[in-house]
């Protein structure tokens, strides 16, 4: 099905391109000659900066927000929300300042330090599937064949080849600049939603009021313990490259702190003003189509005009999080496996290292896209599988005096987690359920803590 476009929306929408390609290509005086200038735009990351570029590149998953919304109400809150505050707030607290003084200008690079070459590159190629853009990729690939007919590959190309085109010019520098626009079209959109909604259907508390009980239970009609599950997927953010990269960019420690604490807020009202907006749709948007869930309130709700700009609000999300993650990836993938494996890379230096992994993972995003299950449903494999492995692994590193055998750690301790929960996995499909009806995310946390019980012990013993 196809939403034709005004031509008012169609003038916001090519605005909008003109405007992403100003800031992300004309706006780019000096191209950034040297890695740090690259990665780290020179580590002169401002505040506005910082929080701006943190809280879009957030919600890339927002379609997919709108589809767990439609489908399970306030539990939304509850898995994509309030566990993400509580882990923001400590690397807020105890691990920005902490980066800084670190010097390292990655997360795998801060492993190859204290691990060892093998533990860095494990870590780099689990964070280049972690952060990957190819959810997001294909979440924008959907919006633009549902809205203007366009195919999905060329929808998905088009989304990928914009993205690449500007990071490749500006790196880390042109992903700020076009997320500082991005962060405010964004809010206004959904601000303009939510009045519309309010106006023409009825105010948000006679709204929740008419919910079915599942959608206003926090479990959301699921298991306590599948709930907790994602609570400790969001400790995900003690190793989201994104906010590595952001809080090694920063003018200060004391921004990187300031920056998290006030992005917090902003997200806060941001998943106030998405998660409304979504329970509006109950009733209003069947479930087969729930992945659309905000396209198609918007063309029921806004008029000519202000759809436009709600959309344009929903692509800036997406663009915001596949330009960002492209690049941790790139970083991950060129820098720390690419260069680091290449015999004449010393010859060469790392940036066009980082240029080709931007191409190859914007090659292997395309072509996960189109592999790829439900949004939510992929979040929760991959968390579950690769978080065990690199979560006590990375905090472990900032440890003050951890230099007593923690080379003796190795990679082991980021791959052994990683091959229980495989194993669990696997043998719970073969069985129909969990083992013991226990998450396979359990199992990799145990393993990492009891290999990291025993190492200890056995180093205390002079073994």
């Amino acid at each position: 099905m196809m939403y034709s476009f005004q031509i008012i929306d169609w003038t916001i929408f090519f605005l909008y391109a003109l405007s992403i390609t100003y800031f992300g290509f004309f706006k780019v005086q000096n191209k950034p000659a040297s890695e740090k200038e690259f990665i780290l735009s020179g580590r002169r990351l401002s505040i506005t900066g910082f929080v701006a570029t943190l809280v879009t590149t957030w919600y890339g998953a927002i379609l997919g927000i709108g589809e767990n919304t439609l489908l399970f109400g306030i539990q939304t809150w509850f898995i994509f929300s309030f566990p993400y505050y509580i882990f923001a707030i400590i690397y807020a607290l105890w691990i920005a300042p902490r980066i800084k003084k670190s010097g390292a200008l990655s997360i795998p690079e801060q492993f190859r330090t204290h691990y060892g070459d093998s533990a860095g590159l494990a870590a780099a190629l689990i964070i280049s599937f972690l952060s990957n853009p190819a959810p997001y990729i294909l979440s924008l690939g959907i919006l633009l064949e549902f809205l203007f007919g366009i195919s999905l590959g060329v929808s998905l190309a088009i989304a990928t080849l914009f993205s690449v085109l500007y990071i490749w010019n500006g790196g880390f520098s042109a992903v700020v600049r076009t997320d500082i626009f991005q962060f405010f079209l964004m809010f206004f959109g959904f601000f303009i939603m939510l009045i519309f909604l309010w106006l023409n259907i009825e105010s948000p508390l006679v709204m929740v009021q008419k919910l079915p009980n599942t959608h206003i239970d926090p479990l959301g009609g699921n298991t306590l313990q599948y709930v907790l599950v994602w609570f400790f997927i969001a400790s995900w953010t003690f190793i989201d490259p994104g906010f590595y990269q952001r809080c090694a960019a920063a003018e200060s420690p004391s921004i990187a702190k300031r920056g998290i604490l006030i992005s917090i807020c902003f997200w806060a009202l941001f998943d106030l003003m998405s998660i409304t907006a979504a329970m509006y749709a109950v009733g209003y948007v069947s479930t087969e189509k729930a992945l659309l869930t905000y396209p198609i309130l918007a063309h029921k709700i806004l008029p000519a005009g202000v759809f436009g700009l709600f959309i344009t609000g929903i692509l800036a999300i997406l663009m915001s999080t596949i330009d960002s993650l492209s690049l941790v990836c790139a970083i991950s993938f060129g820098r720390d496996i690419l260069w680091r494996i290449d015999k004449d890379s010393d010859k060469m230096g790392s940036l066009i290292f980082v240029r080709r992994g931007l191409i190859i993972i914007s090659l292997i995003s395309l072509f996960l896209a189109y592999l790829l299950p439900s949004v939510v449903k992929l979040f929760y494999l991959l968390g579950s599988l690769l978080i065990p492995g690199l979560i006590l692994p990375f905090l472990f590193t900032l440890k003050k005096n951890n230099s007593g055998g923690a080379e003796t750690l190795g990679a082991t301790w980021i791959i052994l987690p990683i091959l229980t929960t495989a194993t669990w996995f696997i043998i719970s499909k073969i069985i129909g359920g969990n083992i013991f009806n226990i998450e396979p995310f359990y199992s990799g946390i145990f393993t990492s803590v009891l290999y990291l019980v025993i190492k200890r012990k056995g180093a205390s013993n002079g073994n």
